[in-house]
């Protein structure tokens, strides 16, 4: 089915904070993202209705690019050390709560984007280790570390599919940024997108049959939707400010995304319906 928005957004946060990185926890309660807040940059969240957001951490080492466990117990996220005016990535996990924070992925270059597997038994990430981006799999304790891509380009922003069977993710290799699929053993590369223009942050509604993913295609950025076989590319946000880091709601009813259009970056959910729904 086509989806498309039929309503218009809910703004959730009024603090104008620079924000990026957006994920819904699965049981539907809470989101995490990325805020810049008073010049630190850190993992905060808040209630799905927008109340009660507070950091994750206390801690002034920057830290970014969450995701949630599927149970909605703990989160990973990249942790930054700093040394100079340079940073040690590496992947750690926390409890929800922030508690118990661990290094899963220890600094080997730059490590990036974890994302769990709908199992919670695996992450997938994002490394240079070998020379530029690829997307790595590992067990969720770090060890039994495997490359999945290969290739000169960058390959980034991994995703699990809901039945864990496939992984989307952002690749440079067609001369610019597309979203492609690949089994979840990096086999079976296939492009989505062939566009001149940057696509990116794929992420799975609920039932798998659809991709959100940002694509500034139409000039700027805007969140568009399409079938998970790459046809029926649509426009939902269709606005003329910045519109980026799409996220489901666990019901596939409802996305979540940052924009600018009120003049901050702040979180605003739309409603999403399949096309022809009343």
């Amino acid at each position: 089915m086509d989806y498309l928005s039929n309503s218009e957004p809910v703004r959730l946060t009024h603090d104008r904070d620079f924000k990026q990185h957006l994920d819904w926890s699965p049981d539907g309660k809470k989101f995490l993202f990325t805020r810049l807040h008073r010049g630190k940059m850190g993992l905060w969240t808040m209630n799905a209705d927008g109340s009660e957001l507070k950091p994750l951490l206390q801690d002034a080492t920057p830290h970014f690019d969450g995701c949630w466990s599927p149970d909605s117990k703990q989160i990973a996220f990249v942790y930054d050390i700093l040394q100079g005016t340079d940073g040690k990535l590496q992947i750690n996990v926390v409890n929800a709560d922030g508690s118990n924070n661990k290094v899963v992925i220890p600094n080997q270059a730059f490590e990036e984007s974890p994302r769990w597997s709908p199992d919670g038994k695996q992450l997938a990430f994002v490394s240079t280790r070998d020379g530029n981006q690829e997307i790595y799999a590992a067990n969720a304790d770090g060890k039994n570390i495997r490359r999945l891509t290969s290739e000169i380009a960058a390959d980034n922003n991994p995703r699990w599919s809901p039945d864990g069977k496939q992984i989307a993710f952002c690749s440079g290799r067609y001369g610019n940024l597309e979203i492609c699929l690949m089994q979840a053993d990096g086999s079976n590369v296939r492009r989505l997108t062939n566009c001149p223009a940057m696509d990116y942050w794929p992420v799975w509604s609920p039932d798998g049959k659809q991709i959100a993913y940002t694509s500034n295609r139409d000039g700027n950025y805007e969140i568009y939707v399409m079938k998970a076989d790459g046809t029926g590319q649509r426009n939902l946000t269709c606005h003329p400010s910045q519109n980026n880091y799409a996220a489901w709601s666990p019901d596939g009813r409802r996305l979540a995304f940052v924009s600018n259009r009120a003049g901050g970056y702040d979180v605003f959910v739309m409603q999403v319906v399949e096309r022809g729904t009343p």
